[in-house]
Formats: structure tokens, C-alpha cells, sequence
């Protein structure tokens, strides 16, 4: 059976996965911080090739065009199409969004259909295969929620701009979102306080301090450079209260950073519901958790009282690449939709 490698191109992460005879046997993700330069994807590309060395077709898609690294969107994706057929070949396709997967040809003439659509090709695959669903798919920077009802994907926005007025597209994510962009007020040993707004830490952060963070989904560095530690997140954390950790135990940090994620849980919650309103699926239809957050989308089905299932099982990964199959959502997509 021939095997189709599937790419998500982000602005932080590229997302590998290998499909064969409909299932997903193989997903990764590896560092990418594309606003640096081109060559970054490059050498992200080298650190896949072993695994892509087998593939015979080559499907991507991308988010990666609105890093700082490009002017504009269209340049964005003009080049990277460029960049990907450089190194893939030029019977690489690509995921054109509604359009389904187009050559580079058509890639270049609809940058519009390619730029940031990745997340039609998860929801595509999953109406596909389950019919009905709420996809919750929380990555690094950005969580998207998309209705999926009678077998088709039902977002009310395709483009960034669009999805971020309907509550589709929520920019909050499990690692690298400031922390002051999640809360601009919070509890600490029972008063409320204001929050410096100087970059001093992410969510990576509060979820290391909470204890909640999966190993091997932060994979960039920190806000001041230094490690990732429990003293050392720690101390970043404190900052933002305008504080040295030696100044409360332990245990304070722990329930202010509680406190923080609690308001980045209520958010996401106000945006699904956002979306469940505009969009009628069946009460009892799924959430289907992706993303490196997906245990946060597992919370998120019980506050709204639907079943849950994750998307590595939607995806029929295999046993050894079945979690990462549920964190790369995009790649598994158009390498699962590529492999027909």
C-alpha cells in the first residue's frame, strides 16, 4: 500500500505524519520557529527526512504564512508552497481548504483557500468519519473550534479574521501564550491584583508549576532563556505578580496559577458555546480532543456535558503514535484524506 506523509506547516512547529491503508502510523512534531528564517524549515525538514523517506506522496497544508517573517499572508504562502516543492517535489499537493487538495500550480493562483485552512482538513476527516462532533483542537499558541454536523464541517468563517469573530478561532493555547494575554487581573494569597504586562511568562509555565504539562510538547525556549525547571518557572511566574518566588510558598504559586488557568478554561468554554449556539450538531455528538492541549478539550466536553473521544482515534493511529496522532490533527488529516 503506497504511504502518504502529511505536513501542517506552522509559524512554530512543523507536524509530520504517515499514513498507510487509512490508518495513521506514524506522527511527530518538531520545532520550527519559522519567523527566524526559511532555513529553520529546512532543518526541520532534516530532521524528518528518516521518517519521510518511505513516503511516495506528500500532502501539506499550512499556518506558518502569518509569522512575522513575511509581509503578508500571499507572500507567505507563495513561498512556502516554493519552499515545500524545493524540497518535497513537485508532485506535492496541497490542502486548498474548501477546495479540497490542489497542485502547487493552484496553490499559487488560491493562496486564499491555503493560507491557515488546516483545520477544515481535521474536521473534514472527521465528518468523514464520525458525521457529528464539536472539534476542539489546542495547540501551542491557538485553539480551534469547529462544528461538525450530518457529515460535513460547518465553520461560519474559513479565514483567521473571520474564525476570530465567530469564536472559532480562539488565540490562546497550552504553552506559549503570555500569560498576561490569558489574565490581566488575578487572586494571589486572597487579593485580587493586577498583572505586569512584561512578557515574564507563558502557560508552559503555569502548567509546570501545576504539574499539568505533557512531556515533549515545549519545545522552544523560555521567556528569559533560562531552563525549564519547577524553581525556574517558577521564579518567571512570580514576576508577573510583580514578586520574587521566595516571597510566598510554593503552594501560593500553585493556587495562583490555578487561578489562571481556571480563566483560560473560561474563556475557551465561552467559545464553544459560542459556537454550539450558532451551529445545531446533536446533543449527544462528541468533542473530539486534539492538539497538545487535548486533555484540556477532555475537560472542556464534561463542563458541556458531551462524551469525548480523541482524535487518534478518529484517525485509527496505531498504538505507539496514537497520542501524537491526537496532538498533530492537521498533518494526520491530509495525510489520512492524501492516502485514497
Amino acid at each position: 500500500m503506497a504511504i502518504t506523509a502529511g505536513y501542517d506547516v506552522g509559524g512554530a512547529h512543523l507536524k509530520v505524519a504517515l499514513a498507510e491503508g487509512g490508518r495513521t502510523v506514524a506522527a511527530v512534531q518538531i520545532a520550527c520557529p519559522l519567523w527566524q528564517g526559511l532555513d529553520r524549515l529546512d532543518a526541520a525538514f532534516a530532521e524528518a527526512r528518516p521518517l519521510i523517506a518511505r513516503a511516495e506522496r506528500h500532502a501539506a497544508t499550512m499556518t506558518g504564512e502569518l509569522c512575522e517573517l513575511f509581509p503578508d499572508r500571499t507572500t507567505g504562502v507563495l513561498t512556502l508552497v516554493d519552499r515545500l516543492v524545493t524540497i518535497l517535489g513537485a508532485e506535492a499537493r496541497f490542502w486548498l481548504g474548501p477546495h479540497g487538495f490542489g497542485s502547487a500550480a493552484e496553490a499559487r493562483q488560491n493562496p486564499a483557500a491555503v493560507a491557515s485552512t488546516n483545520f477544515l482538513a481535521s474536521a473534514e476527516l472527521i465528518a468523514r468519519r464520525l458525521g457529528d462532533g464539536l472539534l476542539i483542537d489546542m495547540g501551542s499558541t491557538t485553539t480551534d473550534i469547529i462544528a461538525i454536523a450530518a457529515g460535513h464541517p460547518c465553520p461560519r468563517g474559513l479565514t483567521d479574521a473571520e474564525r476570530l469573530a465567530t469564536s472559532e478561532l480562539v488565540y490562546t493555547g497550552l504553552t506559549r501564550t503570555d500569560v498576561r494575554a490569558v489574565a490581566h487581573t488575578a487572586a494571589f494569597q486572597g487579593r485580587e491584583q493586577r498583572l505586569a504586562a512584561g512578557g515574564f511568562a507563558t502557560m508552559a509555565d503555569v502548567r509546570r508549576v501545576l504539574g499539568e504539562l505533557p512531556e515533549g510538547v515545549d519545545q522552544h525556549a523560555t521567556a528569559d532563556r533560562r531552563g525549564t525547571s519547577l524553581a525556574e518557572s517558577l521564579a518567571r511566574f512570580a514576576r508577573c505578580f510583580g514578586r520574587d518566588r521566595a516571597d510566598a510558598s510554593d503552594e501560593d504559586w500553585r493556587e495562583a496559577a490555578r487561578g489562571i488557568a481556571e480563566q483560560q478554561g473560561v474563556d475557551m468554554r465561552a467559545a464553544c458555546r459560542d459556537v454550539l449556539a450558532a451551529t445545531r450538531i446533536a446533543e449527544r455528538a462528541p468533542v473530539i480532543a486534539a492538539g497538545i492541549g487535548s486533555m484540556l478539550a477532555e475537560r472542556l466536553a464534561a463542563d458541556l456535558g458531551r462524551p469525548c473521544r480523541p482524535f487518534g482515534d478518529i484517525a485509527n493511529a496505531t498504538d505507539d503514535c496514537r497520542t501524537w496522532a491526537t496532538r498533530c490533527a492537521p498533518a494526520v488529516a491530509v495525510a489520512l484524506l492524501g492516502n485514497r
